[in-house]
């Protein structure tokens, strides 16, 4: 087995850690940033040091910007009435980037997951109530995933809102489009068969 020098092996170590990419990969863009020009490395350092500097949490939303609050939230045009509640900040973006929703959103960054030590605690939970019990909130739509953590933490959050009186709703679920019914499992069917609709 190759044995590399101590500081290319740290820097392996390190890759690995991120998510999606195994020792292989991690090899690979260790040994890419060895090849490259300094003033490439230099860049990525100095990338690394201000992302990790300017980028913080919006003191509303809780999603990462430049800016408290975000740009999202200073918006005048959102309607700030209406919280889209998301698991992680990729959700948010997604879901902004298919357009036809005005609202504001709330990054939970995570769900529940007691089996992995992931409590209310480890969540954004208490910044949602307290947006939420402050008034103003009409609507908060629970758009977590529809896997197991996904939905016990769109139940939890319905429990921990329900009495502050705002209006809770569900992410629909259902057939995708551009699919066939024979194809589809027993709870995308049933969901879709609770979730139908006039036409």
């Amino acid at each position: 087995m190759v044995q590399y020098a101590e500081p290319i092996e740290r820097l392996i170590q390190a890759f690995s850690r991120l998510p999606g990419i195994g020792e292989k990969s991690a090899t690979r863009l260790a040994l890419f940033i060895l090849n490259s020009k300094s003033g490439y490395v230099e860049e990525l350092v100095e990338s690394l040091d201000t992302l990790k500097e300017k980028v913080k949490l919006c003191g509303t939303c809780m999603a990462f910007s430049a800016t408290d609050p975000c740009p999202t939230c200073s918006d005048p045009s959102r309607n700030h009435a209406v919280i889209c509640v998301v698991s992680d900040f990729k959700d948010m973006m997604a879901l902004d980037g298919a357009g036809g929703f005005s609202g504001s959103y709330h990054i939970l960054h995570g769900n529940l997951a007691p089996l992995k030590g992931v409590g209310p605690d480890e969540l954004r939970i208490k910044e949602l109530t307290d947006r939420v019990s402050t008034g103003g909130v009409e609507e908060v739509i629970l758009a977590t995933g529809f896997d197991s953590e996904g939905e016990a933490t769109a139940l939890y959050l319905a429990r921990v809102l329900k009495p502050h009186g705002v209006k809770l709703t569900r992410l629909a679920s259902g057939v995708p489009v551009g699919s066939y019914v024979e194809y589809m499992d027993g709870v995308t069917l049933g969901r879709a068969m609770d979730g139908r609709r006039l036409v």
